[in-house]
């Protein structure tokens, strides 16, 4: 067995933990598509739907970061679990904003909390938020 995959603890080998990461990444990005009708609609206001495209292209390149293999690209370690942090952090904050105070040109979803597509997205996002946040302590720990 690949002893760089797999540590002395007997911790999950560092690519499933990545893939998981990045399985989260995409279906944030997934959810957000499903919410707005579709990759070629936009969603209104435009300032909330270029938000969306960003959380979308954000989600990919998330993934991606993850997957990749450490020497394929010069960023630090650490860059794909604080990106799958803030592509968690950020759209349940909007969530949360949406259904409490509204946002400026979009108060129709005050008080909806029973819609299932963001109640999808708040528990992918939390996970990504929790994996993420414990992959950057434990690589801080081993520094």
């Amino acid at each position: 067995m690949n002893s760089a995959l797999v540590s002395a603890r007997g911790a999950a080998p560092e690519f499933a933990v990545r893939f998981a990461g990045a399985l989260m990444a995409v279906a944030v990005a997934a959810v957000h598509v499903a919410d707005q009708g579709g990759i070629t609609v936009m969603a209104d206001p435009a300032w909330i739907g270029w938000g969306y495209r960003l959380i979308e292209v954000g989600g990919v390149l998330t993934a991606l970061i993850l997957l990749l293999p450490r020497q394929a690209w010069p960023g630090p370690g650490w860059l794909g679990w604080a990106a799958g942090a803030l592509l968690g952090v950020a759209p349940l904050l909007g969530y949360i904003a949406t259904r409490t105070v509204g946002l400026p040109g979009d108060q129709a979803d005050i008080g909806n909390w029973g819609d299932w597509l963001g109640t999808v997205s708040l528990l992918v996002e939390a996970a990504l938020v929790m994996l993420s946040v414990s992959m950057l302590l434990a690589a801080r720990q081993r520094r």
